[in-house]
């Protein structure tokens, strides 16, 4: 049994791996551009593409090839590792609290960990 995007399966085949990435990638795409605030159109020619490029991507009418992935994910201000990872929901913002953190005494860790577990346990 694997989990795969949240979902318990038994087995998966190259086709079902690749239906999940044709969703996964328009939907993560849009999410993060639009958290980033600029729009498909803005992105498509900052990228030096068409001005459908992402429009495009994002209404699965095609998938990006690898370098212009590249390309879009430094756009973005993520790594590929977090381009794909879901569970993070604000990478730039994640990146930017675990460098302040690096910096942090001891005991200022301690107490930044007790209010990021208080704030938890109120959700």
């Amino acid at each position: 049994m694997r989990i795969i995007q949240g979902r318990e399966v038994q087995s998966i085949t190259e086709w079902e791996v690749k239906a999940m990435y044709e969703d996964f990638v328009p939907e993560r795409l849009a999410k993060l551009r639009t958290q980033k605030g600029v729009s498909a159109r803005d992105m498509s020619l900052s990228l030096g593409q068409a001005n459908n490029y992402i429009n495009n991507i994002e209404n699965k009418k095609s998938l990006p090839a690898m370098q212009s992935f590249f390309y879009i994910c430094e756009y973005l201000g993520v790594t590929p590792q977090e381009f794909f990872d879901e569970g993070n929901t604000c990478p730039e913002a994640l990146r930017e609290f675990i460098a302040e953190a690096k910096q942090l005494d001891s005991k200022s860790m301690q107490y930044i960990l007790g209010i990021m577990k208080e704030l938890n346990s109120r959700k």
